[in-house]
């Protein structure tokens, strides 16, 4: 009985027929089942020499079902990987994804090139007080850029208790004291400028990214804009010194050699000298390309200059010791040049199409082996 059955176990051409051949041993109505049933009638002298026979008779058979059934499962799986076949280098089905504003690309690329001339990313509040973004920077009291009509000023509690009741000369502040603590939307990041010297000693060396407030909406300016400062306080700095690191953070953003710059003197409130830079560019197609070493025209990018003496005295340093000087840009007006934008307003439009359209991946990260870097 046990050859019989373990040829049939061993025959089995599937999983069904091997079940099969299980039920005729093992089931309720099973032969081998049938056997030890009858060692119940069997004397104790039968039982002794019987009952092994027939335990040994069912573990061999379950034996063998156990190892067919193995053997049967591991060829059924072989057959399925060998027909069911996956090509894993077909590209994935693509998936919603968001994008990088140019904005914030622009900001990462400066941050990168400036991190390689040896410059730290500074921030401070964008709430200022009126001696912050305006007294500490040499700007007088008379500069049109602290009238209402070109600043965001927050209404300030004017009653005769607090020492600020309407004064002779109408802005609603009784003394100096009271304008000192007044407050608004900064004009530009150069109050960050001046809390890092007063927060931290020379030598310094900064740029200062951030959004600024202007009171002001046209096809070419916003309400609401972006802006990068950078400032160096140091010994012995000179025009030159801001020169080159200007020179050197053009072509590395623009990723050109052929960069001509033009500085042409201006006035700035904060800095003495002081300097328009201009950058050469070519026509390609109708449209202004930056670069070229003969170039068709020239654009203003970012004002700079040396700290004027009075700003550094009100940061509480010797101006006779340290000297230093500082620029700023939009970076709006960066990204447009870079990247051939037209048009200011669709930044804050929040146009999915547009985003779409100028946006980085979010993988896109500016790195120096990337080409952006000094």
């Amino acid at each position: 009985m046990r050859d019989h059955m373990l040829t049939a176990i061993a025959a089995a051409s599937g999983l069904d027929a091997l079940d099969a051949c299980r039920v005729e041993a093992l089931g309720k109505q099973g032969a081998i089942t049938a056997l030890l049933k009858t060692l119940g009638k069997m004397t104790p002298e039968e039982r002794l020499v019987q009952g092994p026979q027939i335990q040994g008779l069912r573990e061999a058979v379950a034996n063998g079902i156990a190892e067919r059934k193995a053997t049967l499962e591991r060829a059924a799986l072989d057959a399925r990987l060998a027909s069911e076949t996956l090509d894993m280098t077909l590209p994935a089905d693509a998936t919603p994804a968001g994008t990088i504003h140019p904005v914030s690309q622009v900001m990462d690329e400066l941050a990168e090139i400036f991190a390689d001339l040896g410059f730290a990313v500074a921030t401070g509040p964008e709430i200022e007080t009126d001696w912050h973004n305006f007294t500490a920077l040499n700007i007088p009291e008379t500069h049109p850029a602290r009238a209402m009509h070109d600043t965001f000023y927050f209404e300030e509690p004017r009653t005769a208790g607090d020492g600020q009741s309407p004064s002779s000369d109408g802005d609603g502040f009784a003394d100096d004291a009271a304008r000192t603590k007044r407050t608004l939307l900064r004009t530009h990041t150069s109050p960050v400028q001046i809390r890092t010297m007063l927060s931290q000693k020379p030598p310094i060396r900064i740029i200062a990214p951030g959004r600024t407030y202007r009171s002001d909406s046209d096809a070419t300016h916003t309400p609401m804009f972006h802006q990068v400062e950078g400032l160096v306080i140091d010994k012995g700095i000179t025009l030159g010194h801001l020169k080159w690191t200007l020179e050197t953070f053009v072509k590395a953003f623009f990723e050109r050699d052929d960069i001509v710059l033009r500085l042409r003197p201006s006035y700035f409130p904060f800095t003495e000298p002081s300097v328009e830079i201009d950058v050469g560019y070519t026509l390609v197609k109708g449209k202004r390309v930056v670069g070229g070493a003969e170039p068709d025209g020239w654009l203003e990018i970012l004002g700079s200059g040396m700290v004027h003496r009075k700003v550094i005295e009100a940061c509480g340093l010797d101006p006779d010791e340290w000297q230093g000087f500082a620029f700023g840009c939009g970076i709006d007006r960066l990204a447009m040049l870079k990247y051939g934008m037209d048009d200011l307003r669709p930044f804050f439009d929040g146009d999915i199409r547009w985003l779409k359209h100028y946006g980085f991946s979010s993988l896109d990260v500016p790195t120096l082996s990337g080409g952006v870097g000094a």
